[in-house]
């Protein structure tokens, strides 16, 4: 999955849009004002910071050699995805859903509720 695949399947999901507060060499997808992929657009290869659970967190870094610990963020709950074409776009399709609900989870009933999200 190239990095313009992932920034159309996150902006795909309900209420989310594409900011740039770090720059154009970085599109923030964000849902209610709050980030759940940071994709970076400045080398060809590209990767993606993700939110993730701590324990899953751990065992996809195991599992997949392009799951890293997320840079420049919190590592217990984040993951950087080398978009080097070895993770197959299901397990990264569940990473991202996964992360965008992990953020939706977090925002008032009221934003949820718009969203059709539990």
């Amino acid at each position: 999955m190239t990095r313009d695949d992932v920034l159309e399947r996150c902006l795909a999901l309900p209420g989310a849009l594409e900011d740039s507060p770090f720059g154009d060499d970085v599109a923030v997808c964000k849902v209610g004002g709050k980030m759940f992929a940071l994709v970076l657009l400045s080398v060809e290869e590209g990767s993606v910071n993700l939110k993730c659970e701590p324990d899953w967190a751990l065992e996809l870094r195991e599992i997949h050699q392009a799951v890293l610990p997320g840079y420049h963020s919190n590592k217990r709950h984040g993951n950087t995805v080398v978009l080097d074409g070895t993770l197959d776009d299901a397990d990264l399709d569940e990473m991202i859903r996964h992360s965008y609900d992990l953020v939706v989870r977090g925002l008032p009933r009221r934003a949820r509720d718009a969203l059709g999200h539990p």
